[in-house]
C-alpha cells in the first residue's frame, strides 16, 4: 500500500469506539496475493468502502473512508437526520436499535476479556447484559453548538462540526437527538445573528464575536437554560434577542438566558464573565425522586432518563456487595469524581456517610446545595483533585464508587485508591478503553472483576457506559 492512494475493501469488524478493520488484497513482488489490514474510522461491518491511506505500517495501515460504496446488510434503517453521514455526532442511525446494542455489547466484552484474569481456572465474571436507553431519539439534555460557516465565506451557521473538519460547521436545526425546544432556540438565535450581521469568531485569526450557544433542558421539569458565548471584541445589546427567545412557543419553560464572555484562544466553552440577561443561571432536574440544581458548567449525565438506568444499576451493584458483609448503613462511602453528587445522594439514604470529591468547584457547590434541598445530612462534598485531596480526608472508606472522566483515573491516584484496601469497588466508565487500562492495575494489585453491565446512554452513537463490580481477592 502507498500513502495517499485510494483503495477499496470490505469492513470486517469494528472495535470500540469506531475503529473499523478493512481487508484488501495486494499482490506482492513475488506475484503472490496477500491480505492487508487497514484501520479506518466510522464504518460498519459489512460495508464496502473506498478509503485513502494516511499511514503505512508493516502490520496495519491507517486510512480514512472516502465513500461508502455498498451498505452493510445490517443497515436496514433510514437515518432519522438529514445531516447523517456529514455530522460527526451519530454513526449508527442506519442500524436497527437491537443491532446497535449487539455491537456495543460485543465491543465491550472483547475489551474486557482481553485483560480479564480470573483468580482460578474456569472462573468467570457475571455479565448482566446491556441495558437499553429509554429513548432512542430526543434524549440529550445538553448541547454546545458552534458558530461558523459550512463553506468558506458562506452564510452564518450554528450547529456542529462537520465530520473530520476543524472549521466547517453544519447547521443543526434538524438534530434528532435533542428535543425540538433545542432546535427552536438554535434557529431563533441563528436567524437573529444573521439579521444583525454579527460576525462569528474565526479560530485562525481570533477575530469575531459569536463563539458558541450552550443549551440545557431538564427532561422531567422541562426547564431550559440558554447561554450565548461571545468574545469581548464588540459590545452589543442582546436585549432584543432575549425578547425573541422569551416569545418562542416552547414545550418547556425558558428559565434563564445568559451572556458568557470567553476570550480564550482555544475552541472551548468556558466563562471569563457571566451575565444574566433574563431569569436565573440554573435549571432544576429530577433523578430517581431527587431534585438537582444544574448550572451552565455543572457535570450532569447528558441523557437524564438513561442516567436513571445507569444509576439504578450502579446502586444495585453497591447494595449487592453487602449481601454477606453487613448493612451499608454502617459504612462510609467515597464517591470519587462525583460531579454534582448525583450518585452520592442516591446512595446516601442507605449509607452511614458519603464523601464526594470533585475537581470542579462549581459542581461541588451545586452538590452541597442539592444535598441540603433533598434533606440529606450525611453527605460531605470536597472540591479538589482526587490525587491530592484524598490524602487529607480523615475518614477512611469502607466502599468506593468511581465515576472518572473519559481518560480514566490518574495512575498515582489509582494507586492511592487501591491502598485503602476496601473490599468492594463500583467503577462507572464512559470509555471502556480507559476502564480496561485501570482494570489491569486493579488485577495486578489483588482485585478481580466480579460483575459487568453496559448501559446504552448514547443511542445512535459509538459510545456506551459500563458499570463494573470489583472485589478484593481472598486467597
Amino acid at each position: 500500500m502507498k500513502k495517499g492512494q485510494i483503495y477499496e475493501g470490505f469492513i470486517e469488524e469494528v472495535d470500540f469506539p469506531n475503529k473499523a478493520l478493512v481487508i484488501t488484497e495486494e499482490e506482492g513482488a513475488d506475484g503472490e496475493k496477500r491480505k492487508v489490514s487497514t484501520i479506518v474510522k466510522d464504518g460498519i461491518a459489512g460495508q464496502k468502502v473506498s478509503f485513502s491511506v494516511n499511514k503505512v505500517r508493516k502490520d496495519k495501515c491507517q486510512g480514512r473512508i472516502q465513500e461508502v460504496l455498498e451498505k452493510s446488510p445490517l443497515e436496514t434503517e433510514e437515518p432519522a437526520c438529514p445531516q447523517f453521514g456529514m455530522c460527526g455526532g451519530c454513526s449508527y442511525q442506519t442500524l436497527p436499535y437491537k443491532e446497535q446494542l449487539k455491537l456495543k455489547k460485543a465491543q465491550v466484552l472483547k475489551l474486557i476479556d482481553s485483560v480479564y484474569r480470573p483468580s482460578s481456572e474456569g472462573e468467570r465474571y457475571i455479565y448482566d447484559g446491556i441495558l437499553p436507553a429509554p429513548e432512542v431519539l430526543r434524549y440529550r439534555n445538553k448541547m454546545e453548538f458552534s458558530f461558523g460557516d459550512e463553506v468558506k465565506d458562506g452564510p452564518l451557521t450554528l450547529g456542529l462540526h462537520k465530520k473530520g473538519s476543524f472549521h466547517d460547521i453544519l447547521d443543526a436545526g434538524c438534530c434528532k437527538i435533542v428535543h425540538k425546544d433545542f432546535t427552536d432556540v438554535l434557529s431563533c438565535v441563528r436567524d437573529y445573528c444573521r439579521e444583525e450581521g454579527i460576525s462569528y469568531y474565526k479560530k485562525n485569526t481570533h477575530q469575531g464575536v459569536l463563539r458558541h450557544l450552550l443549551v440545557r433542558r431538564a427532561a422531567y421539569t422541562g426547564e431550559l437554560l440558554v447561554a450565548l458565548v461571545v468574545s469581548s471584541q464588540q459590545i452589543l445589546d442582546w436585549g432584543p434577542l432575549a425578547e425573541r427567545l422569551k416569545g418562542l412557543s416552547l414545550e418547556g419553560d425558558l428559565c434563564g438566558f445568559l451572556l458568557i464572555t470567553n476570550d480564550s484562544l482555544g475552541d472551548v466553552v468556558q466563562s471569563d464573565k457571566t451575565e444574566i440577561l433574563y431569569g436565573r443561571d440554573y435549571i432544576m432536574e429530577e433523578v430517581l425522586g431527587l431534585r438537582f440544581k444544574i448550572s451552565p458548567f455543572s457535570f450532569f449525565q447528558t441523557n437524564t432518563k438513561g442516567a436513571e438506568v445507569l444509576y439504578q444499576r450502579a446502586r444495585e451493584y453497591v447494595l449487592g456487595s453487602f449481601a454477606e458483609t453487613g448493612a451499608l448503613k454502617n459504612q462510609v462511602v467515597f464517591d470519587l469524581y462525583c460531579g454534582t453528587g448525583t450518585i452520592s445522594q442516591i446512595i446516601a439514604p442507605v449509607a452511614k456517610k458519603v464523601i464526594g470529591v470533585e475537581i470542579v468547584a462549581e459542581a461541588v457547590e451545586a452538590a452541597k446545595e442539592n444535598a441540603r434541598a433533598n434533606g440529606l445530612e450525611n453527605c460531605e462534598f470536597i472540591a479538589g483533585d482526587v490525587l491530592k485531596v484524598i490524602d487529607d480526608i480523615p475518614d477512611k472508606p469502607d466502599f468506593i464508587i468511581l465515576d472518572p472522566p473519559r481518560d480514566g483515573i490518574h495512575p498515582k491516584a489509582l494507586r492511592k485508591i487501591i491502598d485503602y484496601g476496601v473490599e468492594n469497588i463500583v467503577y462507572i466508565s464512559c470509555k471502556p478503553t480507559s476502564l480496561v487500562r485501570d482494570l489491569e492495575v486493579f488485577q495486578e494489585c489483588g482485585y478481580e472483576l466480579v460483575r459487568l453491565s453496559n448501559v446504552d446512554v448514547f443511542p445512535g452513537t459509538v459510545h456506551t457506559e459500563c458499570v463494573v463490580g470489583i472485589q478484593r481477592k481472598h486467597i
